[in-house]
């Protein structure tokens, strides 16, 4: 059985940085990111606040999303969060 793939785009309490990931356990990933385990660009800027996110049936697909995703202008990525999430709340708890 293939393992799902997810793409996220997590954000800072002002919403002024963007990070687009890719993992197999949105759950486990979002909390390293919110427990601070992985230093990093999220860590660095306080990343932890999920805005948005894709699932897909195979971690290759999401790969080649979050790739796509990463290509795009900042007005694109902020178009796509505001249509999933307009009032760009966390949506961790909504995952859990």
């Amino acid at each position: 059985m293939k393992k799902k793939g997810y793409v996220y785009i997590l954000t800072n309490k002002n919403n002024t940085t963007l990070y687009i990931g890719v993992t197999s356990n949105l759950v486990k990933r979002i909390w390293e990111h919110k427990n601070k385990v992985v230093e990093g660009f999220s860590s660095k800027y306080n990343l932890d606040k999920l805005v948005y996110y894709e699932v897909f049936e195979d971690i290759e697909t999401a790969i080649n999303r979050e790739k796509y995703l990463k290509g795009k202008n900042r007005q694109y990525k902020t178009e796509i969060i505001t249509n999933f999430n307009y009032k760009w709340k966390d949506l961790y708890e909504d995952i859990i």
